[in-house]
């Protein structure tokens, strides 16, 4: 076996040759962050945007369920006459306390398609960020497309509220939710209208749908009526019931995207979100720099001694 080169310029070309094994060592690289995720990046973000599909919602709401069943949907048909695309997933899972990675549970439910060569499952952690989403998750979407994966799923982590990072990093967002799971006031305190494409009723064999159907299109009527209606669907993923219909409403959105013009907005948009995290991820850096140094020591005795206050100590510090 030919060893596994080191340069994220080779293994990218060993990815899109289908080495999985090349695909993942860029991805940690992605991950470990520092000067070889620059440069998978400067790789990655000149190649094709994968379709992206965000699933979020509460704890137990049976994402990685749905997830694995629309892996089965994606690979089954696709909304254009072209070749069905390879699929990715990527699983957000919580931090391990131990080694600072993911905790791999959501992959325990996609275990049947981790020998399928057409579908790429990885787990990235959260490593502490509170909208559910790894900072690292959007350079990872872009190495994907860039790999030749053309539909990338993204399951996000339960983290007590329903996460809203990934409307920002996805091109159709799918909220989950089951029976029981509140009112409609509940669902405006977290967020949902403001980012949902497609919202999910899932396990509906369970007492309530009813119930939850309505409060959704309650809270849909109030909402301020758009060019596009978040379409409900009703699931059961265990069984396998509405996931197909689930599948064509978000082919539904993708192609009111792209027919509106709104899927190039929303890339642009997002893009300029993830140039704005760069920024202030590269500022922070700079900012421990200037903690670290004298001027900021000499800062601090002059606060505790009263002679400034911390917004002339801030921009005394900025300005040097």
């Amino acid at each position: 076996m030919t060893p596994l080169p080191t340069e994220p310029a080779a293994l990218l070309a060993r990815a899109r040759a289908d080495d999985r094994v090349a695909l993942a060592r860029l991805l940690s690289y992605v991950e470990r962050g520092g000067e070889t995720a620059m440069a998978v990046a400067e790789l990655a973000y000149r190649s094709d945007v994968p379709f992206s599909v965000g699933l979020t919602g509460a704890p137990g709401a049976g994402k990685s369920t749905l997830t694995d069943r629309l892996i089965t949907e994606v690979r089954g048909g696709w909304p254009e006459a072209a070749a069905i695309p390879q699929v990715a997933v990527l699983a957000v899972d919580p931090t391990s306390p131990f080694s600072g990675g993911a905790i791999l549970g959501d992959r325990v439910r996609m275990g049947q398609h981790t020998l399928d060569p057409t579908v790429f499952i990885r787990s990235m952690a959260t490593r502490g960020h509170l909208g559910g989403l790894s900072l690292a998750v959007p350079d990872a979407i872009r190495l994907l497309g860039a790999a030749g994966l053309g539909v990338v799923i993204v399951e996000t982590v339960g983290v007590g509220q329903m996460e809203v990072d990934i409307a920002s990093a996805a091109d159709t967002t799918v909220v989950v939710v089951t029976p029981g799971w509140g009112d409609a006031m509940q669902a405006s305190k977290a967020g949902l209208l403001e980012v949902a494409d497609v919202f999910v009723i899932n396990k509906a064999d369970r007492p309530g749908v009813r119930e939850a159907r309505r409060d959704l299109e309650q809270m849909l009527d109030l909402a301020r009526p758009g060019a596009w209606r978040p379409e409900i669907v009703e699931t059961t993923a265990t069984g396998g019931e509405g996931v197909a219909e689930l599948w064509r409403a978000v082919a539904r959105h993708r192609d009111h995207l792209v027919g509106s013009g709104q899927l190039a907005v929303r890339r642009s948009d997002r893009v300029a979100q993830e140039l704005r995290r760069v920024l202030l991820a590269r500022t922070e850096v700079k900012v421990d720099e200037l903690v670290a140094g004298e001027e900021f020591t000499s800062a601090v005795k002059a606060l505790a001694a009263g002679e400034l206050d911390p917004y002339q100590a801030a921009e005394s510090l900025l300005a040097e």
